[in-house]
Formats: C-alpha cells, structure tokens, sequence
C-alpha cells in the first residue's frame, strides 16, 4: 500500500521545537510528487487529530467546509436581533395602535389591515442606532468576532485541501469512497504508511496506541480526573442534595485552566511545564494555580452578561422551533456532558463512545420510563383530561368557523393547551410489565460501569436518581443547565476549584509520564495493570497500585479490554499480556460450568422484548441471550422441548458465548487478528455463524460493519462477565483448584431479583 514510486526531495518541518516531542524537531518528511504541502504539517497531535481523524468522521472535505461556512450564523443572531430591537414597531404589531391606509385599495375591508410592512419601521429611524452606546458596543464585539471566525474558516480552507490531497495521494482514498472506510482502515493504511515512508514519527513503528494518545492526549487526563472524583461537579444544594453539574462552559474553562490557556499546566499542547514534575516546590505551584484560577473566575464573572444573552439568544434560535415541530423532544433524554466522562474509556474515541452509549440509549429510557409515581399518574390523567376536553373544544370551532382564529389570545391557548396534553406524558402504558434489575442489566451491557450498590436496588429510586445524573432531559441539559452556567461557573471556579489547586498539581505530577515520541500523557491511559489496576478485579500480586493510584469502578481493566477488541492488531505490554490471558483462563474454566450457546439461543423468550432490537443480528442474539438469561435460568425452568435448564447466571452465560465467540465469524473474518482473547475450541466451520460468514465475504463495507457488531458485543459480555463475577478477578484461583471451590464462586454471583416488580 502506498507504494510511491519516486522519491524526489525531503524537506524540514519547520517550527517544530514548540510543537513536538523530542527527537522531532529535526525530523525529515518525505515529499513525494503531488504532495507539496506536506511540510506545512506543524504539529503532530493536529495531524492526527484533525487532519486525520476529524476529516474522516466528519465525511470529508466538502461537508467540513459546509459546517465551518455555517458556524458563521453569529452574524445572522445579532443581526437579526438589532433587526427586532429597533425595526419592529410593536405597537402597530400588537394591533395597539390603529393604522389607517390611504392609498387606493380595492377592498374597504382592507384599509385598516395590518400588514408587515406597517410594522418595520422607515430605513432611517432604524439605523439611528447612534444614541445608543449599548448597541454599538456589542455590534463592535461581535464584529470583531466574527471576523476572527472568518479569517479563521479561510484558513481552515486551506488545511482542509492540503488533508483531502494527503488522503488522495498518500492514503490512496478518494473523497467519494471515505464514507464508506471504517477509522480502523484509515488507521491501518496509516501505520502501513509509516512503516514504508517513516512519515512525521520518531519512531519507526507506529501503533495503534500511539495514535490513540495523541488524539485524546487531554480527554484521557479528563476521564481520569472525573473518575478520581478530582474536579467539582458534585454539589450539596439545599433540598435538592447531590446535585452533578457539567456545562460545556464549565468543562471549557478546566480545559482552558489546565491544558492549553494563558498559565495552563501544559507548556505547549505535547509537554507538562517540567516545574510540575518536580515535587519541592508543590506549594508554590498550588498558590500560583489559585491566582490564575481566580482570574479565570473573575473574568468570567465580568463577561458573565454578554455570555447570558449569547446563550439566552442561541437557545431561542435554536430550539423554539423544535419545540414547535415535537414539544415532547425536551421531554426525550440524553447522556449528560458527565456521564459522557464517567462511563468513558481511556483510550476510546469520540465514534467510539458515541456508538456504544447509542447502542445503551434504549435500554436506559426503558429502564428510567419503568419508574413511575402514582400520584402524578393520576394528576397528569386529569390534567390531559381537562385541558384535552378544552382543546377539543377550541378545535371544533376553529373548523366550524375560522374567524375563531382572530378572536385575542385564541391561538395561544391552542398552543398551550397542546403543550400541556404533551407534557402530561409520564402517563404509564397499563400493558407494560417491568423489571428493574434485568432492565440495568441491559443498560450495563452498553455503558459497561455500574457502582456496586446497584446491584440489587435497580427498584430503588436512588439509584434511579444515580442513573439520571448520567441520562439526564434535554429540558434540563439544554435550557437550565446551559443556561444557569455563565452564573454558576464564576462561583465554581472560585470556590470550588481553588480549593482542589494542591490535589491538582499532586495529580498532574504523579500521573504524567512521557512516551518517546509521542510526549507527556496520562498515565492511567497507558491502561498499565501493575500501576493502576483495581485489586478488586485482579488477583493478589498482579498489582501494585495502593488505593490513591488505582482506577475506580475497573476502569483501568475495562478500558484496555474495550482497546484491545477494538484494535485486534495492537500488541499489549506483558503486564497486559498477563491479564488478558488469566481472564481467558477464566472465562474458559466458567464456560464449561455453564449451559450452551445454543441453548442459550433457543430458549431465550424474553430477549427480544427486553432489548427491543429489531435488527435481529448474530451479535445481538448472542448478547440478547444473556441479557435474558438470569431471569429465565435462576431458578431452572423447562424448554420448549421439555428439557430442564439448570440453574445458573450471567457471568456463567457470559462465558459459555465469549468461549463460542472466539470460534465464531469474528475471529474468521477479523483480518490479521494476532491475539486472542479467548481460548478456541470450535472450528468457525462448525460455528452458528458458518452461514453468515459465507455470505457477506465478498462485501467488505458489510463485513466491516459485521466485525463491528461482534466486537461491541464481546466487549458487552465481557463487562457483564466481570461485573458479575462476585470475586471480580481478584480472587481467582487456579485452575487446579478443586470443583467444590469453584461451584461456591460461581453461585456466589447469582444476582439478586427485583421482588417489587412484576417480572
């Protein structure tokens, strides 16, 4: 692949000493003909964040250059509202003055007529804006802002063809094809590229995990900040408790504080400021992080109001529409900004977590839509009742005769009567049974973390409450939060974060380390077991991580499952290596214990209504089964063809279809697979997936979308497996233990039913 046939000139990048990891700044790039403008590249992590990634996840040149054109909408906001603010004459509007037309109209009905035209006041009273220094100042200001935007989509312009030249002639992919290439593709042809050409790296072999750092370099320290509990989101507010609050305002000024703003901790967008690595002088740094974020705070405190009104002006634009066309969208949920965080991987891209949390939205709402209150039951019935019974009313008049219509306020009560009707929603579907507990076992399917104390009290309403910190309404996302943030931010940042300055210089110190050629990371995103795995998920002696230096809720060991399903390629450290092939141990010793993948297959009544799939995927039926499973096999039930299903769980389930997995069209079709992650047992020949796999192996975008499937779904039983295992990988022991021992861990993990629904 990329194959240039000549060589014809090399040339220096230029100003690399700011923007690159040492033994970069001298480095050579390879010029081959048509490729002129590799030079231009300046810094690495924007060459593997935008120019590679986001130009590939956002489909290319032309609709990157559509939706930079488009961001220039600040210029129609403020125009358009000077436009309302002095233009409109309201009282002509509002039909509280009477306006009388002179001019020859043919129908006398129409001379006291208010049309458009008489609201708008003359050109001239309109733009004598010159007595009001308010206007003119914020006109100014976003002016100046915007041609700041402008220059800055010119030049992104730019960028953007020399990207879409790199993509033609070096990764040989044309525009009209990138659609339809996965990002494990594009990343291949990269590595394979480096290898041949050792294009804009210092080291010879570029892998998978490399790229991924650069990438994420900053989102993997947030991740791990979040999951230490380090950064104020949490707030005790009077009568409302624990309340988690995270705006995209407040999660900018973090970043802006510590990673790339006037006195952040990074000296450049690769490199830690070597004075935070040094721990003698902690205390100085801590007072001089104080100062700089009480600035920040003040400073925000001051543009508090023109924040207020941009945020207040966007959310009208932009959202009174939407709630015209669907008033129930507001009432719709959405990962919060924070759960995006907590349940996020280290190392897991933007597609990547978007994909998976997708995939958990149902299973979520649905878990969520099962709580119901009976006394708002019966308010909202009423309450749709009556104002279902005006409306109706109203409408029956309106057809009767449409000079209802004109009658004052009319059309109004109309709206609101049909707002209040959609509001009245939490109305629950009388045929609809729940079960709380195998309802959050879906949702732990996708999202992969779940605290302890869920385990349980699914029926419970804190943890309903817990769960909606990370599934939030998009009322409340959007119009509260967004809103409220130019308020609440300033007080956060100064008395809330200043606070935290000694643990956030301690943090930065002691999980930062640096990787030839790539620069300084986080080092819980080297997914290093020994360093920060939880002792609750591993064996004794398999980490050395106390309490301060270990990932909570196994994220250390989740997320370098999740990288290793995604990147089958990807070679991991031996500490890794160790892991990995105790749990496949594990998972093989559980797999003989437990019933059948085709059992599991066939008796299986309960999944489709569960996971409400429709696509009916190889993947899906796999993962359905044992979503299914603890409520169908808890206690041993009778078959459709009267055998009896013994008594068993999830992580037994688990590990019956991980085993089979390993055999089965993923592992056949996954190209150049180097590691298993599971011991092989079957033949794919022999496997339920030798008909699927026989079809779709002449179509690479279908087979591609095929190993994406199975991979999410591996990752999915591999997170059901490992939370349901009661010793959570940290009493295992070895396989040469005797049966007695093992049939005691395996029922110790027999999760506890809801008794309070109606499952």
């Amino acid at each position: 692949m990329a194959n240039f046939e000549a060589y014809q000139e090399y040339q220096r990048i230029d100003d690399y000493e700011e923007d690159s990891p040492p033994g970069e700044e001298d480095l050579l790039v390879h010029v081959p003909e048509g490729l002129k403008s590799w030079h231009h590249i300046k810094n690495l992590d924007n060459f593997f964040t935008r120019i590679i990634y986001h130009f590939h996840q956002k489909n290319g040149f032309a609709c990157m250059m559509f939706s930079e054109f488009f961001e220039l909408q600040l210029l129609f906001v403020v125009t358009f509202t000077t436009f309302l603010v002095n233009c409109v004459e309201y009282d002509v509007l509002f039909a509280n003055r009477a306006v009388n037309h002179t001019g020859p109209i043919q129908n006398p009905l129409d001379r006291n007529k208010v049309t458009l035209p008489d609201a708008i006041l003359p050109t001239q009273e309109c733009t004598a804006i010159q007595e009001n220094s308010w206007i003119i100042f914020l006109l100014i200001m976003a002016a100046i802002f915007w041609i700041y935007r402008l220059i800055k989509v010119i030049c992104n312009f730019l960028n953007y063809w020399e990207i879409r030249q790199f993509y033609i002639k070096a990764l040989k992919i044309r525009m009209d094809e990138l659609c339809n290439y996965t990002w494990q593709e594009v990343q291949d042809r990269l590595i394979s590229l480096q290898r041949e050409q050792q294009m804009c790296i210092h080291k010879k072999e570029l892998t998978e995990l490399d790229i991924y750092h650069r990438i994420l370099r900053f989102k993997n320290y947030m991740v791990a900040m979040i999951n230490k509990s380090l950064l104020p989101v949490h707030l005790q507010l009077p009568l409302l408790g624990n309340v988690v609050f995270l705006t995209q305002g407040l999660k900018y000024n973090f970043e802006l504080i510590l990673f790339w703003g006037p006195g952040s901790l990074f000296q450049n967008k690769w490199n830690l400021h070597p004075k935070y690595k040094r721990s003698g002088n902690r205390l100085e740094l801590a007072q001089q992080l104080s100062r700089v974020i009480l600035l920040m705070g003040l400073a925000n405190l001051l543009l508090c109001p023109f924040i207020l009104v941009w945020q207040v002006l966007y959310a009208f634009f932009s959202y009174t529409e939407v709630i015209r066309r669907e008033p129930g969208s507001l009432g719709a949920r959405r990962w919060s900004l924070y759960g995006r965080l907590y349940l996020r991987h280290f190392n897991e891209l933007d597609h990547e977590l978007h994909g998976r949390l997708g995939r958990g939205y149902k299973p979520t709402s649905k878990y969520m839509n099962s709580f119901t209150s009976p006394l708002l039951t019966v308010i909202a019935k009423n309450i749709a009742f009556f104002s279902g019974s005006v409306l109706a009313v109203l409408i029956v008049l309106t057809v009767y005769d449409e000079d209802v219509l004109t009658v004052q306020h009319i059309l109004t009560a109309i709206t609101v009567l049909g707002v209040t009707i959609t509001i009245a929603s939490f109305i629950p579907d009388e045929h609809m049974a729940w079960c709380p507990e195998q309802l959050l076992q879906c949702v732990l399917a996708h999202i992969h973390y779940m605290p302890d104390h869920w385990r349980g009290n699914a029926n419970k309403s804190e943890t309903r409450d817990e769960v909606a910190q990370l599934f939030q309404y998009k009322a409340q996302v959007f119009i509260l939060e967004e809103l409220l943030s130019p308020i609440v931010t300033p007080f956060i940042l100064i008395f809330l974060l200043r606070n935290k300055s000694l643990e956030i210089i301690d943090f930065f110190r002691n999980f930062t380390v640096e990787v030839v050629g790539v620069g300084d990371i986080c080092s819980f995103a080297q997914m290093d077991i020994r360093r920060h795995g939880n002792p609750t998920w591993l064996s004794e002696g398999q980490t050395e991580a106390s309490v301060y230096q270990q990932a909570e809720n196994g994220k250390t060991e989740l997320s370098l499952m999740h990288f290793t399903i995604k990147n089958p390629r990807w070679q991991p450290p031996q500490e890794s290596s160790v892991f990995i092939s105790h749990l496949k141990e594990k998972v093989h010793h559980d797999a003989q214990a437990g019933p059948s993948t085709q059992l599991l297959l066939s008796e299986a009544p309960l999944c489709t209504s569960l996971q409400s799939n429709e696509s009916g995927t190889g993947a899906d039926n796999l993962l359905a089964s044992v979503l299914a499973h603890p409520v169908i096999t808890a206690s041993g039930l009778q078959g459709r063809d009267h055998r009896l299903i013994p008594p068993s769980t999830a992580a037994s389930a688990a590990a019956s279809v991980l085993a089979s997995l390993s055999t089965s069209q993923l592992a056949h079709t996954s190209r150049g697979r180097s590691h298993g992650l599971l011991p092989s047992s079957i033949h794919p020949e022999t496997t339920m997936y030798h008909s699927e796999r026989t079809v779709i192996d002449d179509s690479r975008v279908r087979s591609n979308a095929l190993q994406s499937e199975f991979a999410s779904a591996e990752m999915s039983l591999h997170a059901i497996y490992m939370h349901e295992t009661t010793v959570h990988l940290g009493g295992w022991q070895e396989v040469e233990e005797d049966e007695e021992d093992d049939q005691e861990i395996n029922s110790g993990s027999t999760p506890k039913q809801d008794t309070g629904g109606s499952c």
